[in-house]
């Protein structure tokens, strides 16, 4: 299991251009808002709670239209270049991951072969090529020894 520790989430609040975050006992939440685009996107990630019967890193994402949910986040990767941070889990040799962006955006991939991460994306559909290029950030920290 991830140890998400302040220093973290001080990381993932600069990359996403964030006025500051609020801890809580048992999460933090973080604040979007794109005024241009009328867009509020709140990120809350609890480093450790129960999810079952195990403990595990929990990511929430809420918005106007959505409410999705990333239970046992293994890993996440920043991107100060495209302002996103990319939050993933692994099972059984799928990955699914959430995408938080600057402007208050964001994108679920969920239950995508983790092999398509490391394929040739031209021999891909459109369709199949985004998620697995979303997601390929992610290659550097996902299990090598689980494929």
């Amino acid at each position: 299991m991830i140890k998400f520790t302040d220093g973290d989430i001080s990381r993932v609040v600069e990359v996403l251009g964030a006025d500051k975050f609020t801890r809580f006992d048992d999460h933090y939440r973080i604040r979007l808002e794109n005024t241009e685009e009328r867009r509020i996107l709140t990120l809350e990630i609890y480093p450790k709670i129960l999810l079952g019967d195990k403990e595990g890193m929990l990511v929430v994402i809420y918005t106007a239209s959505a409410h999705l949910q990333l239970h046992n986040c293994s890993g996440y990767v920043l991107s100060e270049e495209l302002g996103e941070v990319t939050f993933v889990t692994e099972t059984g040799g799928t990955l699914s991951g959430i995408v938080v962006e600057q402007g208050a955006g964001c994108s679920l991939y969920a239950g995508m072969d983790r092999k398509l991460i490391s394929s040739d994306f031209t021999q891909l559909g459109v369709e199949v090529m985004l998620s697995g290029i979303a997601l390929s950030l992610a290659e550097d920290i996902i299990d090598k020894n689980d494929e």
